[in-house]
């Protein structure tokens, strides 16, 4: 048994020490091509890719859930912007010049990221639902759920930016996100990082330990055999969506924190092409049934540096865009000829 056992577990190292010897390299690249005290290793550059890890790293470990589970969810980036709308818009609450977050400053806000991760979970709920019953292929619904969640953003804010009372800045809720005064103190994390970071752990926990984890799996592996198994598929397809949904609301909360407590209707466009190749990169096969959330999180790593990296070499948009895709590509068909070695 354990010559069995020694050469999957060794497999999977030398895996995990490939994709730390990619996100080393990208890294170093970056940093020997810009250095300075304003250069891509400059304690305020590291601070603001923290700040995008949370959200990237967030929404993509629900997106690998989503992925592991043989679906994939292009409604991601819509669900974060509609997070965070609906952040600021219960911040707002309250006739002007009394607004209810002044009297309830804690409670509101507790209030408002309940009301963000509800709104995502329902957008989940929607797509999974839709993607069982309609039997309909996931790309098509969440493509339509996609627009749909971002209409909405935008009509719930009136298509303007929503900007709650100026003293919000200073609620925890707006904190989330605030650098350290320098990486080489401690704890130099923000505080939404250390979130990411429990959440990760949790997530891997749950996938690995509990019966809905190993139903994920199944479910992704192999549907039909999945259903001979007495895997309530159609269950696990929503609640998959749902958690996804869950994770896309966090997100939002985040992206609220980043932009510095501001609702913005048109942010996060593009962002579940991030998120999507934070886990694949990071090893989830979009045939299903193979992940890790390690992975993804070395995933959000490479994809947020790729992105900083690009603005600080003075890059334009379309050539970032195209390193990007290329990335996705390379990503996707190393896996996929991992797929063809297995079989």
């Amino acid at each position: 048994m354990s010559s069995s056992v020694s050469p999957k577990k060794s497999s999977r190292v030398l895996t995990l020490l490939g994709r730390l010897a990619a996100l080393a390299a990208v890294y170093a690249f970056f940093a020997i091509l810009t250095p300075g005290a304003k250069g891509f290793t400059s304690d305020a550059n590291t601070q603001l890719m923290l700040q995008d890890i949370a959200v990237v790293a967030m929404a993509a470990i629900g997106m690998t859930i989503v992925i592991i589970a043989g679906g994939i969810d292009l409604s991601a980036g819509s669900a974060i912007a509609l997070s965070m709308i609906t952040t600021a818009h219960v911040l707002n609450l309250g006739p002007d010049g009394s607004r209810l977050v002044l009297q309830h400053p804690v409670l509101l806000p507790l209030l408002a990221i309940v009301a963000a991760v509800g709104v995502s979970v329902a957008i989940g709920f929607i797509n999974g639902a839709l993607v069982t019953w309609l039997r309909i292929v996931p790309f098509i619904i969440t493509l339509g759920t996609m627009q749909m969640a971002r209409g909405l953003a935008k009509l719930v804010a009136n298509e303007q930016n929503i900007y709650p009372p100026a003293e919000v800045q200073d609620f925890w809720i707006a904190r989330l996100l605030d650098p350290a005064k320098t990486v080489f103190t401690w704890p130099f994390l923000p505080a939404a990082v250390w979130l990411v970071i429990g959440a990760a752990v949790l997530t891997a926990l749950f996938l690995r330990y509990t019966r809905l984890g190993r139903h994920i799996f199944a479910l992704g592996s192999n549907e039909k055999t999945a259903v001979l198994c007495g895997v309530p598929v159609a269950r696990t397809k929503v609640l998959v969506y749902m958690i996804g949904g869950l994770f896309s609301g966090l997100a939002g909360v985040l992206f609220f924190a980043r932009l510095g407590a501001i609702g913005q209707p048109t942010e996060a466009i593009g962002y579940e092409l991030f998120v999507i190749a934070a886990a694949v990169i990071g090893g989830a096969s979009l045939l299903g049934g193979r992940g890790t959330i390690l992975g993804t999180m070395i995933g959000a790593l490479i994809i947020t540096i790729l992105r900083n990296g690009g603005v600080k070499m003075g890059w334009p948009q379309y050539t970032q865009e195209i390193v990007m895709g290329a990335v996705i590509i390379v990503a996707v068909a190393i896996d996929n000829l991992r797929q063809r070695g297995r079989s």
